[in-house]
């Protein structure tokens, strides 16, 4: 395990995504250099470089049983990728914008998709074929997120507003509405019942699934923020903002607990499959052209 922070080298640009394998021995990032690169965990080993995309990596996402990788890029096309061999299964298109979130559902039979052109859609992984565009909102789609019965789908954007989508009736179910400025990220909690909510207006926001009613505001950070994440267990919970600052937050208690400041610009975090560490993706270093993911223990 990890004592000490560790860099993972060789992107060429910013690494925008970051997402671990359902079984922790992967971990996949996205880069704005149009890669996508999958490294050996814990051992930090580059391991493939999936290549295909034409324009920078937004995100990627592992299916729950980890056989499958989905990119999504600003070439407006999702990919598919077998991850045993690293090579391509089929080209998503469809989009015109921006794919900048993809998400599986549980049971791995839908892939959700959030992008610049405004709308949510649900496609089918195993044929490509769309399922259904959901709707749209008023601005850019930055993020999408499946509860962890598939049952709702959270989707964040540009025009400030979280909306919840019920999957079976391929609807919208509510539109949430406090943030003051754009919602970059959101995620369920584990027990489904809240949703989470971060964005440049620096806080993080609670929100009751059943009503749709914010429960409670965290903050402000000291930075906007850019992702959030829960660990495995569901019992830390963390942020990251855009000058670097890791923040891990009690939310019974609805403050921050601990800061690790990274000095570099920020763009996404997950805990390490052991929930002793952070796993961030960076743009470059001041004064460099080094960009690097960084493991940082939080114990």
């Amino acid at each position: 395990m990890p004592q000490s922070s560790r860099e993972l080298k060789g992107h060429t640009a910013l690494i925008y995504s970051v997402a671990f394998s359902p079984d922790g021995t992967l971990l996949a990032t996205a880069g704005f250099d149009n890669l996508v690169k999958l490294w050996s965990y814990p051992e930090g080993k580059e391991t493939r470089t999936l290549t295909g995309h034409a324009k920078p990596v937004y995100c990627v996402a592992f299916s729950p049983d980890g056989k499958t990788l989905a990119s999504s890029s600003d070439d407006q096309t999702i990919r598919l990728w077998n991850v045993a061999d690293g090579k391509p299964i089929r080209e998503i298109k469809g989009h015109t914008g921006i794919v900048d979130s993809v998400a599986f559902s549980p049971d791995g039979k839908l892939l959700a998709a959030g992008s610049a052109d405004k709308t949510v859609r649900l496609w089918n992984p195993a044929d490509g074929k769309e399922v259904k565009n959901l709707g749209a909102h008023a601005n850019s789609v930055y993020c999408v997120a499946f509860d962890k019965n598939g049952k709702l789908l959270a989707s964040c954007g540009a025009d400030k507003a979280i909306k919840l989508w019920d999957v079976a009736a391929q609807k919208e179910a509510k539109t949430l509405k406090g943030h003051d400025d754009l919602t970059t990220a959101v995620t369920f909690a584990p027990d489904g019942n809240t949703v989470l909510s971060v964005g440049h207006d620096k806080m993080l926001r609670v929100w009751n699934v059943a009503d749709g009613k914010e429960l409670k505001s965290l903050g402000p950070a000291s930075e906007d923020l850019y992702g959030v994440a829960f660990s495995r267990d569901g019992k830390s919970l963390a942020t990251i903002g855009y000058g670097g600052t890791i923040t891990l937050w009690d939310l019974a208690a609805g403050k921050p607990v601990k800061s690790i400041p990274l000095h570099v610009v920020a763009y996404c975090l997950t805990f390490t499959p052991d929930g002793t560490a952070i796993v961030t993706g960076h743009d470059r270093k001041r004064n460099t052209e080094e960009y690097t993911c960084r493991i940082t223990p939080i114990g």
